[in-house]
């Protein structure tokens, strides 16, 4: 089994896709470790704000396999392709870390880069793995995020309930 986190983001719908997806990765992947959710300005375009938050999960998943699944959910929920890369999205699931694999991996570049660009990803990722160690840096997700310029974007946390349980 290896150990998954994935980041989610959604400002179409927002808490009914947000929703949707964590009811989803439950279904496939049994228990989940979910951070807070974070509301951000959308970056790259001009759009309305963004719900962030990151999942952990363990799996015998390929990273390949894990990847078509989490497009299919994508898909599911409306999702539309062929787009700007920048652009509203109904559900974006993206792959941060299995494990501590290193490099393109089934067509996958892991550790994600925007684990160490946004703030959406880094402060999630720190929530609930602080002590986990990036495979790239090899610094802890806490000393990244002390170490992050947080000025450099906006993000706020906000109220969310999932299976009456509160983010």
């Amino acid at each position: 089994m290896s150990q998954v986190f994935v980041s989610i983001g959604s400002n179409t719908d927002r808490y009914r896709h947000i929703s949707a997806s964590l009811d989803a990765l439950q279904q496939c992947f049994g228990e989940l470790i979910i951070s807070p959710v974070y509301e951000s300005v959308a970056v790259g375009f001009e759009g309305d704000n963004f719900l962030n938050l990151v999942v952990g999960f363990e799996t015998a998943y390929s990273v390949g396999e894990l990847q078509a699944l989490l497009k299919q959910i994508e898909d599911d929920y409306g999702r539309k392709r062929g787009g700007p890369k920048f652009s509203s999205r109904t559900l974006d699931i993206d792959i941060l870390t299995v494990d501590d694999l290193v490099g393109e991996v089934d067509g996958v570049l892991l550790p994600r880069p925007e684990i160490l660009d946004n703030a959406f990803v880094l402060l999630p990722l720190f929530n609930v793995a602080p002590n986990a160690i990036h495979p790239l840096t090899q610094t802890s997700y806490q000393q990244l995020w002390q170490d992050y310029d947080q000025a450099s974007q906006q993000l706020w946390s906000v109220d969310f309930e999932w299976n009456k349980t509160k983010l």
